[in-house]
């Protein structure tokens, strides 16, 4: 029954129900949900920096202007939230991982990266993920710099990964030989996340 009325929703939006993952139901909104508090800095980032570190030739720290002269790229895709929301054609503007990538000198050992954000919160994907079309370091949705409440100044967007993976307030990418659950994960969460595949929980 739920999952006829979400594809009637969808096919009623003038979308392909095909593009909803089994589960999830279609929003025009962007809920909010986090744990903790919304992260708050100064209207010129003073003192705010993002930082790529682990298996890389040269480890680098990026204040907010350096990190703004990197390569652009804009994406539109569609995001799926583990609480079951689908938001379709939300447009992501931002830095891709290959001009970070070319920056520091990804080791082959990289074979998974740690998003780390604000409060110490992290998530993990395998490294893959972070070339994939749509992935990226993102500043900007729909035309607008990110809200607070949706990550500002910097969220990362992986696709193909329920949305927890897309870190708020990113400050770091750590990239390792070896994975490292985040904190969903070690909380429960499905540790590879596929929205298609339903991966919601690992029990």
């Amino acid at each position: 029954m739920f999952r006829s009325k979400a594809e009637k929703k969808a096919r009623e939006a003038g979308y392909d129900p095909a593009r909803l993952p089994e589960g999830q139901y279609l929003t025009e909104k962007w809920p909010v949900l986090h744990a903790g508090s919304v992260a708050t800095y100064p209207q010129n980032l003073a003192g705010w920096d993002f930082k790529v570190h682990g298996e890389v030739d040269t480890p680098v720290t990026l204040d907010w202007k350096q990190l703004n002269e990197l390569p652009r790229v804009e994406v539109t895709q569609d995001i799926h939230c583990v609480t079951r929301w689908s938001r379709f054609d939300t447009t992501f503007s931002g830095i891709p991982w290959s001009a970070v990538r070319e920056l520091v000198g990804q080791r082959p050992t990289a074979r998974f990266a740690i998003a780390h954000a604000e409060a110490g919160f992290t998530t993990n994907v395998p490294v893959e993920f972070l070339d994939r079309e749509g992935a990226m370091l993102a500043t900007h949705a729909d035309g607008e710099p990110l809200t607070a409440e949706h990550g500002f100044p910097l969220r990362l967007i992986v696709p193909g990964k329920y949305f927890w993976k897309s870190a708020k307030w990113l400050r770091g990418i750590e990239l390792r030989a070896d994975d490292q659950p985040g904190f969903w994960e070690r909380l429960g969460y499905h540790n590879e996340a596929d929205p298609f595949q339903e991966q919601r929980f690992q029990f």
